[in-house]
């Protein structure tokens, strides 16, 4: 294989240990997580902006937004996916002290990456329209979630590249230059959505239209600054044209860790497609609900997922490091964090129900049924924090199968029969509690494999050793 570029100003850096290594785990995690977790917040409130403003269109136009949520989860669900094997394994590399191997993992996921820009333009352009014929012969809402899909998913190459640079500066403990980036896309995104839908300052206006024009725009700005960013502020790893290219074994083990999340996320959006058919059969107002409630979570889990992206490099790396007790206590402050972060939520939600559904314009039949809906699902979140962190501990070090087998058995084993038996007795209030059942076995299931994997965690060291 060719030597990689030498880069002069670099070869002291390299020889100088990662702060992942060295700094206090408390410390390490909230330079890491909360810089990740404000960028997610920022992602929830651009959702909730399109959605706030799409409400202002129509009712057909707001649930177009809620009914492609899970063609569009599939989209980030790959990106996600593919985004974590590469973090993980990048983190491990330098842990070990294999900068070449980083490398060639950063420049093949440069590859990857484009190859799922190119899936699902694909999708969007061929199947956008299908989609929404499938689940509803309402004209409104099929014309509107088309054109949705059809620019979100035909021009994804913006969120893929996004996902792709982000996850770089990730890797090599740089949250904060990454925390720019989306707060860059996300920017624009809110500043373009009013313009864009309702047609303000001499432009047209768009409606449905203009939401994914501002998304788009927006992904595409935040991937050009995390390309100039890891450049020009990220020696950790070298990026060069003539080592991108797909390299088969190191594709295997992206994908070794980042499928069971790419399948997790494929089950949830199935989930959530299963769940707006169930809920059809009641009213459209229900899927409204719906849609309204998963903008508004975004808004507790967003930070969740941020701590996650904070945590999954520090415990790769001491786990390539073979430093287990780092790799521990940082388990326990992120559970704490995490557990925290939801019993927040389930304050909001069991407080505030009516005030939320007034984000979206709800009328009287929404807020009859969206607050018992927000109430109910809210005890979910007692259990959910724990459950999170563990999945992404199993993905950190090696272990993601189990974290597929939680998400299955909860989604679909679960959640979904749970949901479709309760509709049998036509009361709405009651599908909603299929969220806390389930959510209930996956503490337990989670909290078995958690100790499962830092048992054989603690074995494979000691034997290393």
């Amino acid at each position: 294989m060719r030597r990689l570029p030498h880069f002069p100003q670099r070869k002291a850096m390299e020889t100088k240990e990662n702060k992942m290594g060295t700094l206090p785990e408390g410390r390490l995690l909230a330079s890491m997580a909360v810089p990740m977790m404000i960028s997610m917040l920022l992602q929830a409130l651009y959702n909730v902006v399109d959605s706030y403003w799409v409400s202002r269109v129509s009712q057909d136009a707001f649930n177009a937004l809620s009914l492609a949520f899970p063609l569009q989860a599939l989209m980030i669900g790959l990106g996600a996916g593919t985004g974590l094997g590469v973090n993980a394994l990048i983190s491990r590399s330098l842990g070990e002290k294999r900068q070449a191997m980083a490398d060639r993992v950063a420049n093949t996921g440069v590859v990857l990456f484009a190859l799922c820009a190119a899936l699902f333009a694909v999708v969007g352009f061929t199947c956008s329209g299908p989609f929404f014929r499938v689940q509803t012969d309402v004209p409104g809402i099929v014309e509107a979630g088309t054109a949705y899909c059809t620019i979100c998913l035909g021009f994804s190459f913006g969120i893929f590249y996004q996902f792709c640079f982000e996850r770089f500066l990730q890797a090599t403990g740089r949250t904060t230059l990454s925390m720019a980036t989306q707060i860059t896309g996300a920017a624009i995104n809110m500043i373009l959505d009013p313009i864009l839908i309702l047609g303000l300052l001499g432009v047209r206006a768009m409606g449905v239209r203009g939401a994914a024009v501002a998304t788009v725009i927006g992904q595409i700005a935040a991937a050009i600054l995390g390309l100039f960013i890891n450049l020009r502020k990220n020696p950790d790893i070298h990026l060069h044209p003539s080592e991108m290219r797909f390299r088969r074994d190191i594709a295997a083990e992206v994908y070794k860790i980042g499928f069971p999340s790419i399948l997790m996320q494929c089950v949830g959006s199935f989930l959530v497609f299963g769940m707006n058919q169930i809920l059809l059969t009641f009213s459209t107002v229900a899927t409204a609900v719906y849609g309204a409630y998963f903008k508004l979570q975004s808004f507790i889990f967003m930070p969740v997922f941020g701590l996650n992206n904070g945590m999954v490099p520090i415990i790769s790396y001491n786990y390539g490091a073979r430093r287990p007790e780092r790799v521990r206590k940082t388990i326990r402050l992120s559970v704490i964090a995490a557990v925290g972060i939801m019993l927040v939520g389930v304050l909001l939600f069991e407080a505030f129900p009516a005030q939320l559904l007034r984000i979206f314009d709800a009328d009287a039949a929404m807020l009859r049924d969206g607050v018992p809906a927000f109430r109910i699902i809210a005890t979910s979140y007692l259990f959910a924090g724990f459950c999170i962190i563990a999945g992404s501990v199993f993905q950190a070090i090696g272990n993601p199968m189990h974290s597929l087998v939680v998400s299955i058995c909860r989604q679909m084993v679960v959640l979904l029969p749970a949901a479709y038996l309760l509709s049998l007795t036509r009361r709405l209030e009651l599908v909603w509690l299929s969220y806390p059942i389930a959510e209930v076995m996956s503490l337990a299931v989670s909290a078995y494999f958690l100790r499962k994997t830092m048992r054989r965690m603690n074995r494979e060291l000691a034997e290393s050793e």
